[in-house]
């Protein structure tokens, strides 16, 4: 296979995936459990946008309306944290076992 023609089909494959990214990033999902009193909002990505909690879910606890919104942030936070994370571990692994493979730097 003629070199140049595997970069520029790399190179497409690429562009391919940079879009699907851009158009993931504006679907918008929601999901919700305990009968609502959780809800979150996500793109298509698996970002999380927003985390509402219902107040009658903490009322019982004595949690203010300031401490409500700041557990819902701090959710958000620390599952994109997490998702990161996730994603990290999976390309680190994925470019080892390419790296393998023997591949020109550049490629992968």
């Amino acid at each position: 296979m003629n070199p140049a023609k595997m970069q520029e089909m790399l190179a497409a494959a690429q562009q391919m995936q940079e879009q699907m990214q851009d158009r993931l990033g504006q679907v918008m999902v929601e999901g919700s459990a305990g009968g609502g009193a959780v809800t979150v909002k996500m793109n298509g990505r698996k970002q999380v946008l927003r985390v509402h909690i219902d107040p009658s879910a903490v009322s019982g606890l004595g949690a203010s309306t300031a401490d409500r919104e700041m557990l819902e942030d701090l959710i958000v936070a620390a599952v994109n944290e997490a998702g990161r994370k996730a994603d990290e571990a999976a390309q680190s692994g994925v470019s080892g076992m390419l790296s393998g493979l023997g591949l020109p730097p550049g490629l992968f």
